[in-house]
C-alpha cells in the first residue's frame, strides 16, 4: 500500500455460508475493491464459486485468518458494522453507530488502511469485537425488518465508499495507536486511578480517540504528554526517571 493512499479491506468475521462469500466478492469487484478477508469462514463450497460469478479470481485470492485480531493487525482504522442504531454497548463504552454516509465524511482526504469488520449472519459481532472498532457503521433499514443480507450490506456500504476522495493526511498506525492505549493503561496506574475503574475508562478513552481518526503526528503529540505526566508523578513519589522527550 502507497503511503498516501487509501485502502478499503472488507473483512467477513466468521461468515457461516458459502453463497454469502461468492456473493460478497462480486461486490468487491462491481464497486472496484479487490481486498477480501475471512476470518474463520464456512468452508468455500461450489455455491461460494458460482455466486461469486467474474470475481472468482477475487474469492481465490481471498486471505483467511484465524482471528479478528490478524485479519486488522495492519489496520489504520477499523470500521465495525452493526445493526443497531444510535449509541451501543455501555455508558462507559459509549460508539455511535454512524451511517455509511458519515463514514464517508470521517474517511474523506485520508490514508491508510481502513478494515471494514461484517460479523455473523446470526448475531454481528460480539460486544469484544465491537471493542476492537474504532468506529461503528449502521444501516438505516425498516423497523419493520431491519436485518440486511451480508452481501446486500456489503453492497450499501461499499457504494458510499466506491469513490471518496483520497487525501495524504495519513492516519495513526495500528502499532503505534496500541502503545498510546497502553501508555494510558500505566498514567492511569501511575496516578492510583481506581482499580475497578481502570480497565472501563481506558476502553472509554479509545472510543473517544478511535472516533477521532488520530494521524501518526497526533498520537506523537499525546504520548508525549503522557510520558510528562507519568514523569511529575514519578517526581512527586520519588520515583521519577520517565523520559519526557516528545516523539
Amino acid at each position: 500500500m502507497c503511503e498516501h493512499d487509501l485502502h478499503l479491506r472488507v473483512v467477513l468475521n466468521e461468515p457461516l455460508y458459502g453463497g454469502n462469500i461468492g456473493s460478497t466478492a462480486r461486490v468487491l469487484k462491481n464497486f472496484g475493491f479487490h481486498d477480501l478477508v475471512l476470518v474463520n469462514p464456512c468452508p468455500i463450497d461450489k455455491e461460494a464459486w458460482m455466486m461469486a460469478q467474474h470475481a472468482r479470481d477475487l474469492l481465490g485470492n481471498a486471505r483467511i485468518c484465524g482471528s479478528l485480531q490478524e485479519a486488522t493487525a495492519d489496520s489504520n482504522l477499523i470500521v465495525g458494522t452493526t445493526g443497531a442504531r444510535g449509541e451501543t454497548t455501555g455508558r462507559h463504552l459509549r460508539i455511535p453507530a454512524y451511517p455509511p454516509e458519515r463514514i464517508r465524511e470521517k474517511l474523506n482526504c485520508k490514508s491508510g488502511c481502513v478494515s471494514i469488520v461484517f460479523g455473523r449472519e446470526d448475531h454481528g459481532l460480539t460486544n469484544e469485537e465491537l471493542m476492537m472498532c474504532d468506529l461503528l457503521v449502521s444501516i438505516p433499514t425498516s423497523d419493520e425488518y431491519p436485518i440486511m443480507n451480508l452481501s446486500h450490506a456489503v453492497s450499501v456500504v461499499l457504494y458510499e465508499l466506491c469513490d471518496i476522495v483520497i487525501g495524504d493526511v495519513p492516519l495513526a498506525n495500528r502499532s503505534d495507536l496500541n502503545l498510546l492505549y497502553g501508555h494510558i493503561e500505566d498514567v492511569l496506574r501511575d496516578l492510583n486511578y481506581p482499580v475497578h475503574k481502570r480497565h472501563k475508562t481506558a476502553l472509554m478513552l479509545r472510543r473517544i480517540f478511535g472516533r477521532a481518526e488520530l494521524t501518526a503526528r497526533e498520537v506523537s503529540t499525546m504520548r508525549g504528554i503522557l510520558r510528562l505526566t507519568s514523569y511529575h508523578v514519578g517526581s512527586q513519589s520519588g520515583e521519577g526517571s520517565a523520559d519526557t522527550r516528545s516523539d
